[in-house]
């Protein structure tokens, strides 16, 4: 994997993950572990398979170092041949462990997904019809699309992501140490430039992001109402087309700012991660050919310490946002939870019984009744307000008894 193109796979995952900063809930992990635990076995797979990627992934510039020793000390033909053989079998290996941890990948996200959503969806069904005429409809739908999404990229990204990226981190720098600790260390006094910035853009690229998700989901939520008939009627009765147009304008004018303020910082970010790149690479090259003119480094371990850097720099590059992007998969548990948590007003007793066949009726004996306040059927984040209304609960119904 190039440094381009593991900077666009950290940079797209950190704008797409929100920065803010909440404790770990012990709640919320305990119902992630138990959503989690039917798949429990795909997950040790996918782990697995994580480490196992990470050791191929450090043993081709080792053995780049070879052949290059090899081909400089005028070696035996069939040592270079041996060790072009090998590298080709583990990129072979490479590739089909890629292909299967895709495979796991997808089968596990979506697994996830599926629970997830029919959980949401049989829960939303129970809820009473209070809660639908309160709540944004085009709010709801985004718990059960986006904040599902959000919650399955915790297994399917950032699970096996910090696995793989420590366990290379590990053997990355154990190995390099071995090749040469002076070049090694010295290529890490770049970490700090090369680290920092890339945080703080990301929190910027995050901020960004989060605004215009905030401004779609509004201008959804717009479209979904009045492009219904209830609502294209009432803009029609109204006289409101020209308003309306205008506002949803508006909205978009924002969107279409932040997307070429969004630009130019992908820009900037990208401009910033190559030269540094290059100047570690410089460092190593320049640093490395005159302990190899020496003597005290074969030119094979120079190979192999250039190599070894973008291994290096690649996962700590993605461990620099893996907090940000634990931090939104558990947001997004959290909204999906909030669905979840709230209690309909009416159940079902244990005991029920199916309606028998035939004439039926129905008592009131003392039936006491009041229309329930906005807290006790729906929240404040599907309602698109600060807070919910409290007021609420008084009787309208006053110990009613009648047969029908």
């Amino acid at each position: 994997m190039s440094m381009e193109s593991t900077a666009w796979t950290q940079l797209h995952n950190v704008m797409n993950a929100r920065s803010e900063r909440r404790p770990f809930a012990r709640a919320t992990l305990r119902k992630i572990a138990g959503f989690a635990r039917p798949h429990r076995r795909r997950i040790i797979q996918f782990v697995l398979l994580g480490v196992a990627t990470a050791l191929l992934a450090v043993a081709t510039p080792v053995l780049a170092g070879r052949v290059v020793n090899a081909i400089v000390s005028g070696g035996d033909e069939r040592v270079v041949v041996r060790l072009a053989l090998l590298i080709a079998l583990i990129a072979l290996a490479e590739a089909g462990l890629g292909l299967l941890g895709r495979r796991l990948s997808a089968t596990l996200g979506e697994g996830l997904i599926l629970d997830l959503r029919i959980a949401v969806f049989d829960h939303v069904q129970r809820m009473p019809v209070a809660f639908f005429t309160r709540t944004r409809t085009g709010a709801l739908v985004s718990r059960l699309n986006n904040d599902v999404i959000g919650a399955q990229r915790a297994f399917s990204n950032t699970l096996s992501g910090v696995v793989s990226n420590v366990v290379t981190l590990v053997l990355t720098l154990t190995v390099m140490l071995t090749l040469s600790w002076s070049v090694t260390l010295l290529a890490l006094v770049l970490l700090p430039v090369f680290v920092i910035p890339a945080r703080r853009m990301g929190t910027r690229m995050a901020r960004l992001q989060r605004e215009a998700a905030d401004l779609n989901a509004a201008m959804g939520n717009r479209m979904t109402e009045r492009f219904s008939a209830p609502g294209a009627t009432l803009i029609k009765l109204f006289g409101r087309p020209d308003d309306e147009s205008a506002e949803f304008a508006a909205r978009a004018r924002r969107v279409r700012d932040i997307g070429v303020r969004t630009a130019m910082a992908q820009s900037t970010f990208i401009t910033a991660l190559t030269l540094v790149s290059a100047l570690a690479l410089a460092l190593v090259y320049g640093l490395g050919g005159s302990y190899a003119l020496r003597g005290s480094l074969d030119p094979g371990s120079v190979v192999a310490l250039s190599l070894l850097l973008v291994r290096l720099y690649a996962p700590l590059t993605a461990l620099a946002g893996a907090r940000v992007e634990v931090m939104s998969a558990l947001v997004s548990f959290e909204r999906v939870f909030e669905i979840l948590a709230l209690k309909p007003l009416i159940a079902e007793r244990p005991d029920a019984r199916p309606v028998p066949d035939g004439p039926v009726s129905v008592e009131f004996d003392a039936v006491r009744f009041g229309y329930p306040s906005a807290d006790k059927v729906s929240l404040a984040s599907l309602e698109e307000v600060a807070s919910l209304d409290t007021r609420g609960g008084a009787e309208v119904l006053h110990g009613i008894s009648f047969r029908a």
